[in-house]
């Protein structure tokens, strides 16, 4: 820890954390109960609903990379960050009631029109959110707590996510897909104003930084000659693609191959609470090992697990539940470890640049990871319709097409865990080269503004 700053306290961490629960409360729905949704009861066919997930995502390629690059540029009296999260906030939350609760009669228009609103809400809110937890502290070791705080109430938000439908089940008895989604909804649009609120007036944005003037292009040019942060980008885009493969195909194996829909909320409550209480222990072992090593044991571990799904068959509910807590707790590695190391691949363009350009850094993880979720979450769907995979409830699926849901949910994600694991393997920056990372930045960055002083 730098001698001049200290550490951030937990009351400070924990409103900065808040934002992140609602976020993931909306990303989690998305990703698990809107595909079966829409294609189940609302109609839309597997086809149109992958190309509708995919066409969103392509829509990020221009906005993420503008949002990031005004966010780097634009100053307000309050900052660069916070402002962004506070205009967000409206258009998430009409956004998640109309896709959550949608109108008798919507199909695959009103699905797109909502999809593509909420991806822009999501991109306001977490490009400039992420790059500020890169701001909050430039240690090495600190930067794991602040993500590891954020982490945890982001699977927080997606346990709240699971449990409120719960309760709503056993108390109200509201049940299947379009209870969760009502639940989540509104749980949401009443949590998300509350949490933003305490996030933007409890944490301070520093007012130390050099505002971005590097022109797009030539920006972009130099991110693509950053060998770790491509390294780390590609990982973290293979990861994700895992992740989201397994993610919608898991109410899909758990209803189709184990006969056990009204079981599901149950199974990724578990999944998720073990994510949370696995993520301390990742930032601990990444103290003690390094981040990158750290990283590689989750993908070595989730890696070895995940086909151990493939053993499971009709009413082998009970037997799912070991994998799934080793699943979910080598999962609390993706959580924390990567947010961590983008901050300090930053630093090493400050030191190239001579810039602050946190945000055009975050806008390309955050295309990065919703593009990873949309090509894993379009692959699941098409896997689906090309083995000829009928989602009609009732309707029974021969023993090829529940093959091939059972291969695509169990064994397909780990290809990409263990292609992500042999990135990482050998990552460049290790604690010892970000601490002369960051000697020679305070060595610039206090020339240059005693030279703006003496220029003043």
């Amino acid at each position: 820890m730098s001698s001049d700053r200290q550490p951030l306290g937990k009351k400070t961490l924990f409103f900065y954390s808040l934002t992140d629960m609602p976020v993931n409360m909306s990303i989690f729905p998305v990703l698990v109960f809107i595909p079966k949704f829409y294609t189940s009861d609302l109609g839309v066919s597997l086809a149109l609903g992958a190309t509708i997930i995919l066409a969103v995502r392509i829509f990020d390629v221009v906005t993420d990379p503008l949002c990031g690059l005004i966010s780097d540029r634009v100053s307000t009296p309050w900052g660069r960050r916070r402002v962004w999260l506070v205009a967000a906030t409206p258009i998430m939350m009409m956004s998640v009631y109309q896709l959550f609760l949608p109108p008798a009669g919507a199909g695959a228009l009103h699905m797109a029109i909502w999809m593509f609103a909420l991806s822009i809400a999501m991109t306001m809110t977490i490009i400039p959110y992420y790059a500020w937890a890169a701001e909050l502290s430039p240690d090495y070791h600190e930067r794991s707590r602040i993500t590891g705080w954020r982490s945890m109430a982001g699977v927080v938000g997606s346990l709240t996510a699971q449990v409120a439908p719960v309760l709503a089940g056993i108390y109200f008895a509201m049940t299947g897909s379009a209870a969760v989604l009502q639940v989540v909804g509104v749980t949401l649009v009443l949590l998300m104003p509350i949490c933003v609120f305490l996030t933007v007036t409890q944490v301070p944005e520093r007012g130390e930084y050099v505002k971005a003037t590097t022109p797009l292009l030539e920006g972009l040019k130099l991110m693509a000659t950053n060998w770790p942060f491509l390294r780390l980008i590609i990982a973290f885009m293979l990861s994700h693609t895992g992740i989201a493969i397994s993610t919608p195909l898991y109410l899909f194996f758990i209803t189709f191959v184990l006969g056990a829909e009204d079981k599901a909320i149950y199974i990724l409550s578990v999944f998720y609470a073990t994510n949370l209480a696995a993520v301390p222990f990742w930032v601990w072992l990444s103290g003690k090992v390094g981040k990158h090593k750290a990283y590689v044991g989750s993908f070595v571990l989730i890696s070895l697990a995940h086909p151990f799904y493939l053993l499971l068959g009709q009413g082998d509910i009970w037997y799912m539940l070991p994998v799934t807590v080793i699943t979910g707790f080598a999962a609390g590695g993706f959580a924390a470890l990567p947010h961590s190391m983008k901050a300090d691949v930053i630093d090493l363009d400050r030191l190239r640049t001579g810039e602050n350009r946190a945000a055009l850094f975050f806008s390309t993880y955050s295309f990065t990871a919703k593009l990873s979720a949309s090509l894993g979450g379009s692959m699941a769907l098409y896997g689906l319709a090309l083995v000829g995979f009928d989602t009609t409830p009732g309707v029974l699926n021969d023993a090829d097409q529940l093959l091939g849901l059972r291969l695509m949910f169990a064994v397909l994600p780990s290809v990409f865990f263990l292609l992500a694991c042999t990135l990482v393997w050998n990552y460049p920056i290790t604690a010892k080269v970000q601490a002369e990372l960051r000697a020679q930045l305070a060595k610039t960055e206090g020339t240059a503004n005693t030279a703006n002083s003496q220029l003043a």
